[in-house]
């Protein structure tokens, strides 16, 4: 178990299979030392979380969705690293959308529960640069979407 799982062990986190792509695309690309994360849908046990925030979510519960995207992402990695989560360098770059209400604002709050969990997990490897923008609607309704780019060890 790489340092990274152990952490996520702490934090009471497993990591699931990583989802399969919906469509005509790949769930990950890696160029070098560069791993590309195609965008991940917030979903939990029970299925997609779902709604607009502003409207049907509060801030809190778009932070919780953005944050099983990012749980979903890290599992992406480690599939795109045949299973070893020990090549991680560090997240270089998060690009997180929310299905918002036209008058909300408050996308960084968000986007936050992924950034804060990674961090949280991953600690100076976690830290990363970052776009929170709106969506008038993302794929099946979901809440949060959110990709990434990741620097691995060869």
């Amino acid at each position: 178990m790489s340092h990274h799982e152990t952490r996520l062990a702490e934090l009471g986190v497993t990591l699931p299979d990583a989802p399969a792509p919906a469509a005509n695309y790949v769930p990950s690309v890696i160029v070098g030392d560069t791993v590309y994360i195609s965008g991940q849908i917030s979903q939990n046990d029970d299925g997609f979380i779902t709604g607009k925030i502003g409207a049907d979510l509060t801030v809190q519960q778009g932070a919780a969705a953005a944050r099983t995207c990012a749980i979903s992402l890290l599992a992406q990695l480690k599939a795109a690293c045949g299973g070893d989560l020990s090549r991680l360098v560090r997240v270089v770059k998060l690009t997180g959308f929310v299905n918002s209400t036209p008058d909300f604002t408050e996308q960084p709050k968000v986007i936050n529960g992924a950034s804060d969990f990674l961090v949280e997990a991953l600690g100076d490897a976690g830290k990363h640069a970052r776009s929170a923008v709106s969506a008038g609607a993302l794929p099946f309704n979901v809440a949060v979407e959110i990709e990434g780019i990741f620097q691995i060890k060869p």
